[in-house]
Parts: structure tokens; C-alpha cells; sequence
């Protein structure tokens, strides 16, 4: 009986010095991940990320270090090898956790290397990082950085939150699908997903949702309206990008569901994702409603047509005729909000951008379109907004749009390579290059204003 339990004893000794010896093999990142320096992610997400991999690392070595001690310690009992074995497969667990945090981001990073995708991801770390910026507020966004992957919609493992096996995310990784790596289409999915972080930063979910129970808690329209509480997260994440690209975020959200007619018509409250017909009304009611022009009145016509209601059931009909007409006061009071984060100022009037009115990103186009790729380069968001504002209105054929958006995301991986900070006059010479120029290292922030 010693003899098998001192054998079981060692056994274990034998496999937690063999997880130690792996742990002790995993490099930083920085070690092994080989990718063109515009291609990486900015200095503060790699900090963060490599900070938060050294803490979970020692955490893991102390654990390791105190099993071995008690092991060593240990009796060769029954009880003890039966204690021992469970310390033992909690300590797995642990270990498992920290491959699992390693692979996430190892995931996101590996892409980098790819030739050409490297470089669009760098620029839409810099596109995503000035979405998250708001006009008259400092809230601090946390580092962002983008992968792709296939599939049909995107996704954001937010920052702050918990990681798989424990932990906080120490940054916001965005995945997007591939399919959505075309034209404007980017931005849509892109500033979907910012503000999915932005409104967790600002609390807007949790605000909408304490003054809708206020006001709406009980009466005929109680069932609607908790429909709407149903959905709100989406519908801020739809929100905030209509407010930071205009019409090319609804745009885009009408190619992300265009799909076969039963899952566009479907309604699943289970489902935290609006239904999509509606959900393309709503989009084009809070573009309206922040930026009003008679264009989103020819965006519900021909919305309208491409899913028109006589394809509907009876119950559906009724159903989305009893939304539709609740969309106006939900909106209204949707952006009548006050959020703590917003110091007193209303949702609506914090979120609309003075530059972001149809009127007025048709005129910039007209300054810009003899080279957009050069005279945009200084605002991602406002670049955005443009171009597609540009196409919607037909004077952007989409092979030219592709070209533009790819020369763009190209800058701005550049920019955020570079060392210059805004303001310094080297950085627009270097922007309104054709060829990239190798720099000594990659920035802390942002080498432009983006609301000025």
C-alpha cells in the first residue's frame, strides 16, 4: 500500500513539473510573432496584453510551487494521494485557463503575419480606436484590436470583461467576418462592434433600461416597450454606429441581413439581435432622427421592396405593423435619455456629430474626390461616413470604393507605426506618400485629432 502510494505521489510530482516546464517555454509575443511593424498592434494593446499573460503566469507559478511543496510533505496515505490528486486536477484547470487566455490572443496576433491582411487589420485598430472616441467626453477606451474570421457577423470579446477560466479581458478584440472586408461594408460590422464597448463605458444599456421601467412600466404598451428592453443592446450598437458613419452603417446592416426570407421575417425574443426587417427600420429611424434628410425615407421604400409585406403571413404582418408604428416614441425616448456618463447632456444630442449630416459629407466629397485616400486620412470615422454617403448617393462605383478604403486602411496602419504625434508636420507628408516609409518604432496613441 506505501509502495503504490508513494509512486502515485511522485506520479503527481512528475506531471505538475512537466506543466511547469511548459509553462516555463511560452514566449511573450513579442518573441514569436513575425509580422511586418506597420502590421502590429499599437504598443498599449501589446502591453496590456503581455501584462496581463506575465500576472496570469505567476499566479500559476504559485499555485505550482506551493502543490509541490505540500507534495513533498505529503504522507503516502490513501487520504493524502486522494488530496494530492485533487489539488492536482484544480491546478489543471488553472493551467488550462492560461493556454486558453494564450490562444485567444495568439489567434488574433498570428494574422498579422498574413500579407496584406496584416496591414488591414493594423488600420482597423486605428479606425476602431478614433470610433470609440466622443466628442466633449474623456472615458478612456481601452486598446482595440481587430482579427478576421469566417462566418457572417462580427463579434467583440469587450475589455474588462471576464475571460474564459477567469480574469479580465485587458483589451477589445473585434472579430470580423470576412465576407464584410469590402467597401464600406467594413464600417457597418466595425462600429457595430465599438459600440458594443462604448455603451458598456458609458453605462447607455443600463441607463435606457432604469428609464424605461420608470416610464413605461406598466399599461397597454408595456409588452412592446419590453420587446425593446429585449433588443436594447443591439439597437445602442446600431445606434452608435449610424451616429459615427451615417448611412453606410445601415447600409451595411441591410447587406449583413439580407438573407432568405424566414430569417428575415423571423421574430425570436431569445434572440438579443432585433429582428432583421425591423431592425433595418430601426436603423434607418435613429439615422433620421440624428441626421435628417429625405434620404432614409428612400432607404425604408427600398427596404421596402427588396422584403415587401405581402410576402409576410398574416401574424408577421401584424406583428411588424405593431412594431413599426411603436419605432417613433421608442426612438424618441431612446435618445431623450440622460446617462450619468454624459454629464447631463441627452443620448441624441451627445451622439450627433455636427460633421455627419447628409448635406455635409456630400459637400466633402466634392472637396476630396480627386484623391479621398489622401484628403481623408487624417479622420477614419468622417473617411467612413464620406465614402459611403458618396456611394448611397451613386457618385462612388464600389470597385473604386474598395480601392480607396484599401489605400486608406493602409495609411492608417502606417500612422499608427509612426512616432509623430498629431499636430506635427511631418506626419502629413508622410500620409500623403504613395509608398509606406519604415519608421524606428510603433506609437502609444492615435497621430491625429479626430474631432478637431
Amino acid at each position: 500500500m506505501t509502495n503504490a502510494c508513494t509512486h502515485a505521489l511522485r506520479l503527481l510530482e512528475q506531471e505538475v513539473l512537466g506543466i511547469r516546464a511548459r509553462l516555463d517555454a511560452q514566449l511573450p509575443y513579442a518573441l514569436q510573432m513575425p509580422m511586418v511593424p506597420a502590421a502590429n498592434v499599437s504598443d498599449e494593446a501589446m502591453g496590456a496584453i503581455e501584462r496581463h499573460m506575465q500576472a496570469a503566469r505567476r499566479q500559476l507559478r504559485i499555485r505550482i510551487a506551493r502543490f509541490l511543496r505540500d507534495l513533498r510533505h505529503a504522507r503516502p496515505l490513501p487520504v493524502d494521494v486522494a488530496r494530492a490528486q485533487q489539488r492536482y486536477a484544480l491546478l489543471k484547470l488553472y493551467f488550462h485557463a492560461a493556454l486558453t487566455h494564450f490562444e485567444i490572443f495568439a489567434e488574433v496576433l498570428t494574422q498579422r503575419s498574413q500579407h496584406g491582411t496584416g496591414i488591414w487589420l493594423s488600420g482597423l485598430d486605428v479606425a476602431a480606436q478614433d470610433g470609440l472616441r466622443q466628442p466633449g467626453l474623456s472615458m478612456a477606451p481601452p486598446p482595440v484590436i481587430c482579427y478576421v474570421e469566417r462566418g457572417h457577423g462580427g463579434a467583440i470579446r469587450r475589455a474588462r470583461t471576464r475571460l474564459p477560466g477567469g480574469g479580465a479581458n485587458p483589451v477589445a478584440v473585434i472579430r470580423m467576418p470576412r465576407e464584410r472586408m469590402v467597401g464600406t461594408g467594413v464600417a457597418a460590422s466595425l462600429f457595430h462592434e465599438v459600440g458594443h464597448q462604448a455603451a458598456a463605458l458609458l453605462d447607455l444599456v443600463n441607463s435606457y433600461r432604469r428609464a424605461s421601467a420608470a416610464s413605461f412600466g406598466r399599461g397597454p404598451a408595456h409588452s412592446i416597450w419590453r420587446v425593446w428592453e429585449r433588443w436594447i443592446s443591439e439597437i445602442v450598437a446600431d445606434l452608435w454606429a449610424v451616429s459615427r458613419v451615417g448611412i453606410a452603417a445601415t447600409c451595411g446592416l441591410m447587406s449583413v441581413v439580407s438573407l432568405p426570407r424566414a430569417f428575415v421575417l423571423r421574430i425570436n425574443l431569445d434572440d438579443p439581435h432585433p429582428a432583421p426587417w425591423i431592425r433595418v427600420k430601426l436603423s434607418i429611424a435613429m439615422g433620421n432622427a440624428l441626421y435628417p434628410h429625405p434620404q432614409w425615407a428612400e432607404l425604408a421604400q427600398l427596404w421596402e421592396r427588396l422584403y415587401p409585406p405581402s410576402q409576410m403571413s398574416a401574424s408577421q404582418r401584424k406583428a411588424f405593423e405593431t412594431l413599426g408604428a411603436a419605432i417613433p416614441a421608442f426612438v424618441s425616448a431612446l435618445l431623450s435619455i440622460r446617462p450619468p456618463s454624459l454629464q447631463g447632456r441627452m443620448l441624441g444630442e451627445a451622439l450627433r456629430l455636427p460633421d455627419r449630416h447628409p448635406r455635409l459629407l456630400l459637400q466633402r466629397w466634392h472637396m476630396v474626390r480627386s484623391r479621398p485616400q489622401q484628403y481623408l486620412a487624417d479622420t477614419p470615422t468622417l473617411a467612413f461616413a464620406v465614402l459611403g454617403q458618396a456611394r448611397f448617393s451613386g457618385l462612388l462605383p464600389a470597385n473604386q470604393e474598395l480601392g480607396v478604403i484599401s489605400e486608406l486602411l493602409q495609411r492608417w496602419a502606417l500612422a499608427g507605426y509612426l512616432p509623430w504625434r498629431a499636430g506635427d508636420p511631418q506626419l502629413s507628408v508622410v500620409l500623403n506618400q504613395r509608398r509606406p516609409v519604415p519608421a524606428p518604432r510603433r506609437s502609444h496613441g492615435l497621430p491625429f485629432a479626430a474631432y478637431a
